[in-house]
């Protein structure tokens, strides 16, 4: 398999993108090929206008990212190795995080370590019914060194991240989603169709309130409270006065379903 093909980027449809990773040999891990052509994967879609949603999975339904590939990552066990490892992926991880789009991660068999951080990058997660999930990077005598820590903490608390880094224990579908990790639960096999299911639904509602919601959110993630409230209070007023504000609302009165899809 050639470089160009570790990472999958295509087109589902005009507004809707996947991701692949496409290492299914080594259930998914990712080598220093992958993790650029997985930061060159979230540049193009940075770049697409016409994106309303992205979705991230793994290829051949056993793993989604089953972490760094250790036989190629572990070549050098050196400092200056390890931050360049942190410096591309913690850029790439906060790029996707970032993407003004919803961004859904489709999970599959095992998510693990890194995976795990590339998930929790994303907006939402969809399991299979036996997916797992394990930050198993203390069995490697690393922390997590993607940003998934951070990611992690503010999803389940400082006492739960802990317990899960420091035993590196796996957790079934369910707890997962007891913990807030995944939002919901697929059967097995149908994570990736439940994805693109909820892709389109997304795709369908106003897009302009999409991209506020994530906006807001983040901001009240990554800004002073009221720094946070002040962008909230200015999105609100500009999709109040919004042609999809409009529609919305002459939709209701008219009884009938609005059309964002143009929007």
């Amino acid at each position: 398999m050639s470089e160009s093909e570790v990472v999958r980027y295509e087109q589902h449809s005009d507004c809707i993108a996947v991701i692949t990773i496409n290492r299914p040999q080594v259930r998914n891990a990712l080598n220093w090929a992958a993790m650029h052509a997985l930061a060159d994967a979230i540049v193009r879609a940075e770049g697409d206008p016409r994106l309303r949603v992205l979705v991230l999975t793994g290829a051949g339904g056993k793993a989604f990212i089953s972490g760094g590939d250790v036989r190629d990552l572990h070549g050098d066990i050196s400092e200056a190795a390890g931050l360049r490892q942190h410096d591309l992926m913690s850029t790439t991880l906060e790029r996707l995080a970032a993407l003004p789009i919803p961004v859904i991660a489709a999970l599959e068999g095992a998510t693990r370590g890194g995976g795990c951080e590339v998930a929790l990058a994303c907006d939402l997660r969809l399991a299979a019914e036996d997916a797992t999930l394990g930050f198993a990077q203390i069995s490697m005598a690393v922390t997590p060194g993607w940003g998934g820590a951070g990611r992690l903490m503010a999803l389940v608390g400082y006492a739960r991240a802990m317990d899960l880094l420091l035993s590196g224990r796996v957790v079934g579908a369910q707890e997962a989603l007891a913990l807030g990790l995944v939002n919901r639960l697929c059967p097995s096999g149908e994570a990736l169709q439940c994805a693109l299911a909820l892709a389109e639904q997304l795709a369908c509602a106003p897009r302009l309130a999409v991209r506020g919601v994530k906006e807001v959110l983040r901001g009240y993630l990554t800004l002073p409270t009221e720094e946070a409230r002040a962008r909230e209070r200015q999105i609100f007023a500009h999709l109040w006065a919004s042609t999809d504000h409009a529609e919305a609302s002459a939709a209701f009165l008219e009884k009938r379903e609005p059309n964002f899809r143009h929007g």
